[in-house]
C-alpha cells in the first residue's frame, strides 16, 4: 500500500516514513503542496497523512481540494499537526479528514491510526449508488439528490447520511457515529454531531424526517411507517399496563 506524507518537517518527515516502512508500507514524502498534486496524477495513494502548517498552501485548502475531486474523494486523510483546539479539528474534520493525530505523537500510535484506518475504508463496500426513499446518494459523483432536488452537503454531512443509509433501520448510538464520522478518538462535543444531523435534516428537506432521534441513545433511518410503528408501541405498552392495573385492583376488591 502506498502512503502519501506532506509534511514540511524533514525531521518529522523522515520518522513518519521510517516508522511507515518497516510496517511493510510503500512511502513518498513530499515537503510542497505543489509536489505532491504533480505526484496525485501519477499515482493516487491509498492514504495521506497532511499536516497543515505548510510553506506554499494551507493544509486545509489541501484537503478541501481532495475531496472536491472524484478521483481523490475517498482516499482516507489524517491531519498531522501540532495545532490542539476543538475548533481546529472540528475544522479539519468538518472538510473530510478521517482521522487527526495531534503532535508530538508516538510512532505506535501512528501505525496504529493509519492501520485502523486503512481497515475501516477497506471494509466499507464501494457501491455507485445508495438509495433510501426519494433520497439518492451518488458515491461517485459524491452527490445527493431528493425528490427536491440536489442537495449541498458538506464532506462529513455526506459521510454521516451515507453511513447512515449503509445501516438504515438500524439504532446507531451517539458514540458510534462519533466514531465511524469523526475519527476514533475525536474529544469535541457531542452537539458537533447533532449540529450535523440538524443541518442535514433542513438539507433534506422533507426527506429530513427519515432520520429519527432515539432519546438517550442515538439516531437511525427509518421508513416512516416504520417509524409510525415504534412510536405506537410505546401507548399500546401504556394502554395494556393500565388495563391490568384495573383488573387486579377489581380483583383486590
Amino acid at each position: 500500500m502506498m502512503i502519501y506524507i506532506v509534511e514540511d518537517d524533514k525531521n518529522i518527515q523522515e520518522i513518519e516514513s521510517f516508522a511507515l516502512k518497516n510496517s511493510g508500507y510503500e512511502v513518498r514524502g513530499f515537503e510542497y503542496a505543489k509536489d505532491f498534486y504533480a505526484a496525485l496524477d501519477e499515482q493516487i495513494p491509498d492514504l495521506v497523512l497532511l499536516d497543515i502548517m505548510l510553506p506554499d498552501e494551507d493544509g486545509l485548502q489541501i484537503l478541501k481540494k481532495l475531496r472536491l475531486n472524484h478521483k481523490t474523494v475517498l482516499v482516507p486523510v489524517i491531519m498531522v499537526t501540532a495545532k490542539t483546539t476543538e475548533l481546529d479539528k472540528v475544522k479539519g474534520l468538518d472538510l473530510g479528514a478521517d482521522d487527526y493525530l495531534s503532535k508530538p505523537f508516538g510512532v505506535m500510535e501512528l501505525i496504529s491510526r493509519v492501520k485502523a484506518l486503512l481497515r475501516r475504508s477497506a471494509s466499507i463496500q464501494k457501491k455507485e449508488e445508495y438509495e433510501f426513499e426519494d433520497i439518492i446518494l451518488n458515491d461517485s459523483k459524491h452527490e445527493v439528490h431528493t425528490a427536491q432536488g440536489k442537495c449541498d452537503l458538506t464532506y462529513k454531512e455526506y459521510e454521516l447520511l451515507k453511513y447512515l443509509i449503509m445501516n438504515e433501520g438500524i439504532v446507531l448510538t451517539r458514540d458510534r457515529l462519533m466514531e465511524e464520522i469523526w475519527g476514533m478518538d475525536f474529544t469535541g462535543e457531542s452537539r458537533t454531531l447533532d449540529m450535523h444531523i440538524k443541518t442535514l435534516r433542513q438539507k433534506l428537506g422533507p426527506s429530513g424526517k427519515l432520520i429519527q432521534t432515539v432519546r438517550n441513545v442515538g439516531y437511525s433511518l427509518n421508513h416512516i411507517r416504520d417509524y409510525k410503528s415504534i412510536k405506537v408501541r410505546p401507548l399500546l405498552l401504556r394502554v395494556v399496563k393500565q388495563k391490568v392495573r384495573i383488573f387486579f385492583t377489581r380483583q383486590k376488591v
